[in-house]
């Protein structure tokens, strides 16, 4: 069995829940928000990734017989709500924003309307799959934003948490502007291009470091890419300007060569000179290496000639912010505004839409996030995507979605752009969404 394409991928109170309000008839229009309550520290803005995979759950979704049964060996459940899981089916209708946007907290960035067991249930794995996506892609635009137009390729997989995240984490960070990825599958699944080198114990496996050098560039002339720094970089770097006329003799020319280890920026300094001096100047220089942001930021504000960045654990990941408080939460019930007022975790009623404000120079300059049939000024962010449990359009390409993020990106406030940790941006909430929660409030208060 594939988990998760299986209904069973959510937690068991979902289960409880919807037997709760089958067995009461509860099966009203319900609407769930999904939204992120507040930043970490280090984020001043979050970028939506993951509504194609949602969309494709919520298409899909299904108990299958092998489900049912298990269900049924359980004894947690009775059998007449175990024959209504057997025939449901997600019928209800989704409002997203689209993956590539930017957005900021309490803006809702998917909106469920469906009948109550329907929008409970899918609750867990819709959670999973925006969460983790929009917590890689707006890891990664930062990355985009530091590296300055420099090249950027995920190497995460060997220590994502699991398969899928390294896959969902290629797709992510690509949306977001990186320019490739290691993960051979992912090149496969979404078509994203495939980079890569050489490890240091294919140098190893040879007597000789310019024999290795040499053997790598005759079984793969193309994209030549290799690592220097098994041993002395320095020293390596000079073996190859000594190999690179005979490779050239042959029609191999080195397209790069890969630093992963050290003083990143004074080995990069000293290997461009070499090369340089050496007749190598086309050949680029990557870095990698447990690379960060801080890594990042210091050799591109040191000017250190390095010209991409191969990054792994710290996007796949998220390091510095390995998680982000979202949530998705019930705004309305047969017709009725709903609110929660947990201290701490209190919600919105009604359903909302966040329009999108833009100043004279093209940047975005506020956001207000009020009832969605409310007349506000600006773009409205949240799209109708689902109707009656099918999508409304053709999936977009991902190059479609990077086409988005990069726009998003662009239009950012420089203080945001710039990654100033002490800058924020104006989130207003309409008049008419105070007052619909404050006449919850007072209806909750009068029961």
């Amino acid at each position: 069995m594939n988990c998760p394409d299986s209904a069973l991928l959510t937690d068991l109170y979902q289960l409880k829940m919807a037997e709760a309000y089958l067995a009461r008839g509860e099966q009203g229009t319900a609407v769930f928000e999904f939204f992120v309550r507040r930043l970490p520290p280090t984020r001043g803005f979050l970028l939506a990734a993951g509504l194609e995979q949602a969309i494709a759950f919520l298409e899909s979704y299904a108990f299958s017989r092998d489900d049912i049964d298990w269900l049924a060996s359980s004894g947690m459940f009775g059998a007449a709500f175990l024959e209504q899981l057997a025939s449901l089916r997600f019928a209800g209708d989704v409002h997203a924003m689209p993956e590539g946007t930017v957005f900021f907290p309490d803006e809702p960035i998917l909106r469920v309307t469906a009948p109550l067991p329907q929008a409970q249930l899918v609750e867990t794995r819709l959670i999973n799959l925006l969460h983790f996506q929009t917590l890689i892609a707006s890891k990664a635009a930062r990355h985009v934003l530091l590296a300055q137009n420099r090249q950027l390729v995920d190497f995460g997989l060997r220590r994502a948490h699991g398969g899928d995240a390294g896959l969902l984490a290629a797709r992510a960070s690509y949306i977001a502007g990186y320019d490739g990825t290691a993960t051979v599958l992912a090149g496969r699944l979404f078509d994203i291009p495939l980079f890569g080198t050489m490890a240091h114990s294919f140098v190893q496996a040879f007597d000789d470091e310019a024999e290795a050098f040499e053997a790598f560039a005759e079984s793969h002339p193309e994209d030549l890419v290799l690592l220097l720094d098994t041993y002395d970089t320095e020293a390596a770097a000079r073996k190859l300007v000594t190999l690179t006329p005979r490779l050239r003799a042959r029609g191999i020319s080195i397209k790069a060569v890969r630093l992963d280890s050290g003083d990143l920026i004074a080995l990069s300094r000293s290997v461009r000179a070499i090369f340089d001096e050496g007749g190598l100047r086309d050949v680029a220089i990557l870095a990698s290496g447990g690379l960060d942001d801080a890594e990042m930021r210091a050799i591109v504000d040191s000017g250190g000639p390095v010209d991409g960045f191969g990054v792994g654990t710290s996007l796949t990941t998220s390091i510095d912010a390995p998680a982000l408080d979202c949530a998705y939460k019930l705004t309305e019930y047969a017709g009725r505004p709903r609110r929660k007022r947990s201290i701490g975790k209190e919600t919105l009623p009604g359903r909302k839409q966040v329009w999108r404000r833009f100043g004279p120079d093209g940047r975005m300059c506020a956001d207000v996030v009020s009832l969605e049939d409310d007349a506000v000024a600006g773009e409205a962010q949240l799209q109708p995507v689902m109707r009656a449990g099918k999508r409304l359009l053709p999936p977009p390409t991902l190059g479609d979605i990077r086409a988005r993020s990069k726009e998003s990106l662009a239009r950012l406030p420089e203080p945001l752009r710039a990654l100033d940790p002490a800058a924020g941006y104006h989130v207003e909430r309409g008049g008419s969404l105070l007052t619909l929660a404050r006449n919850v409030d007072r209806r909750r208060r009068e029961v």
